[in-house]
């Protein structure tokens, strides 16, 4: 699904799209885009950040809000780093600056339904997993935190997922970002940033001094027991 309201831009999205096999909705405004969101239940959104009436962020928030994890792409006009992390702390998953390749942003789409489907395959036989204090539960995509179900994002479960998967390594930057964002270089690094720190709020008794991700300075994270001293 495809939601902008420069209608040029959004048929050259679909079209690209539609050539590539994918079959496509798209809206003009956020209103429209809320209404189709909950009609079509979409694989993927391209949204961008600025619309008549809902805004992409109202969007976002919202989608989060009522737990519709349907995978955001969000596009913005503004080169501004604070848009693209309050984007992505309304729960974006990925974010695109305004002038793209359309190429580019192909390849992000299939990416992130890649990671998705993949994760499913991988999943699938799985029910339950105890990793200390914490149960992952694969095909619901949830986890668990004594007992307590944790309100994440489609992207913060995967992210505390493979965290929970690789207690005590340390996982580098670049290979979360790989992994999780087809991120091939270092410099998009405040993506990761930020999902941790919203982990961190919903996992930690105090964000500030984490007793479960540590960062592992000049490398990434490493996920620890979290057992008090």
């Amino acid at each position: 699904m495809v939601v902008d309201d420069e209608e040029a831009l959004v048929r050259l999205i679909t079209y690209n799209l539609n050539k590539e096999g994918f079959t496509t909705a798209y809206a003009y405004d956020g209103n429209s885009a809320w209404d189709l969101i909950q009609k079509e239940k979409p694989d993927l959104i391209i949204l961008d950040l600025m619309l008549p009436g809902k805004d992409g962020l109202e969007i976002c928030r919202d989608m989060r809000y009522e737990n519709i994890n349907i995978p955001i792409i969000m596009l913005t006009a503004k080169d501004d780093e604070i848009d693209k992390v309050v984007g992505l702390e309304m729960g974006a998953d990925d974010y695109v600056t305004k002038p793209f390749s359309v190429r580019e942003l192909t390849a992000r789409v299939k990416a992130v339904l890649r990671r998705k489907s993949d994760f499913a395959a991988e999943t699938e036989a799985e029910s339950e997993i105890h990793i200390g204090q914490f149960t992952i539960k694969p095909e619901k995509y949830e986890i668990f935190l004594n007992d307590q179900l944790l309100d994440l994002t489609l992207k913060e479960y995967e992210l505390l997922e493979i965290l929970l998967r690789n207690k005590g390594r340390v996982l580098k930057r670049d290979y979360l970002l790989q992994v999780l964002w087809d991120y091939a270089e270092s410099a998009n690094t405040r993506v990761l940033d930020v999902h941790i720190s919203k982990i961190r709020d919903k996992i930690e008794e105090d964000s500030k001094n984490p007793r479960y991700i540590k960062t592992i300075r000049g490398l990434g994270y490493k996920f620890e027991e979290g057992i008090d001293a």
